[in-house]
């Protein structure tokens, strides 16, 4: 008796479904979007916070960033107290490579957006750095093609310049740019490699739209004092940062002609303090992400339950014959 009930009720729920298909496909739609939304919301989540990561993967673990602003603030000190620093200089670099017995190798770099030309054709908006030679042994540069600058390069302000695959798809369609000139801000530079390309993500280019030129060059075509500037030390192998940092503000303050009891106006920064922060972050994004994902079951849950509410009104006659005949609460339930 129990088994016929149950495969009748199975048939008439069957049957139920295919007679109200708009009433199925609603019911399946509530329950697929919150799915839906659940999934899609954490992959953005993820997706966002892994490219922002990517971002600094090129910047080696062992470098400290010597600037006029710290990556992180503290809530107890006032903006304008870093507004007021002055930025580091090349002769800053210069002055502290012999300064650090546990630095590696001592890099600046500064910039701004520059426009490349060659021809006719022309690259807006492309972000032209102006390094030192030692900026290659603290950044993985992708070089995929030429080389990087050379000492005498450097030394002389060779006009020269390593292009992002961006620029160059742009402004060299025929693929032969090594050997090639272009004009980087109305100054023509002959175009020594070409860096790999990254693609486009979520939060930028990559170097694909990068220009790189020797530092003595950039000083002919920018004002390095209007500009954002940075001291790359590099730890050399088997110094903490710890230890590089202590040497870097001792041998700097000096240089900045700052007095024992002076506070230090400049900021050493590291590439861990910048992922702890993007953690932190994203840890409270999450919360948001639980909420967006939840309140998207619910709805879905509502859907469900007034789609049941209308079926079980339309068969209450038919639940209490099965009632009547002896059907048990769970299985008169199929018949929904």
């Amino acid at each position: 008796m129990t088994r016929r009930l149950f495969v009748e009720s199975f048939v008439q729920a069957w049957q139920s479904l295919i007679t109200n298909r708009l009433r199925t496909f609603l019911s399946l739609l509530g329950v697929m979007i919150g799915i839906f939304m659940i999934t899609a919301v954490f992959a953005v989540s993820d997706s966002l916070e892994e490219n922002i990561k990517g971002i600094f993967s090129s910047v080696r673990s062992d470098v400290l960033f010597v600037e006029k602003m710290p990556w992180t603030f503290s809530s107890d000190y006032p903006w304008w107290k870093y507004a007021l620093r002055n930025d580091p200089t090349l002769e800053d670099a210069e002055m502290l490579q012999g300064r650090l017995p546990s630095a590696r190798s001592v890099a600046f770099q500064t910039g701004s957006m520059a426009t490349v030309v060659k021809g006719s054709s022309s690259f807006e908006g492309a972000r032209l750095g102006a390094v030192t030679l030692d900026y290659l042994d603290a950044i993985e540069l992708d070089i995929a093609e030429g080389r990087f600058f050379s000492p005498r390069e450097v030394q002389a302000a060779i006009p020269v310049v390593l292009l992002g695959r961006q620029i160059v798809d742009r402004l060299f369609p025929n693929g032969q740019a090594i050997g090639q000139t272009c004009t980087v801000e109305g100054r023509t530079a002959r175009v020594i490699g070409i860096l790999a390309q990254e693609g486009t993500s979520i939060v930028g280019e990559g170097s694909d739209d990068l220009a790189l030129i020797p530092v003595s060059f950039g000083q002919q075509m920018l004002n390095f004092k209007a500009l954002k500037t940075s001291i790359l030390v590099r730890a050399k192998e088997g110094v903490d940062l710890e230890t590089l940092r202590g040497e870097v503000i001792a041998a700097y303050r000096p240089i900045r002609r700052l007095h024992p009891r002076d506070e230090t106006d400049f900021a050493v920064n590291e590439v861990e303090m910048l992922t702890a922060f993007i953690d932190v972050l994203f840890g409270r994004v999450e919360y948001g992400v639980w909420f967006i994902g939840a309140f998207a079951i619910l709805i879905g849950c509502f859907s469900v339950a007034n789609i049941m509410f209308v079926s079980v009104k339309e068969r209450t006659p038919l639940i209490g014959v099965q009632k009547a005949l002896g059907a048990k609460r769970s299985l008169c339930w199929l018949s929904f």
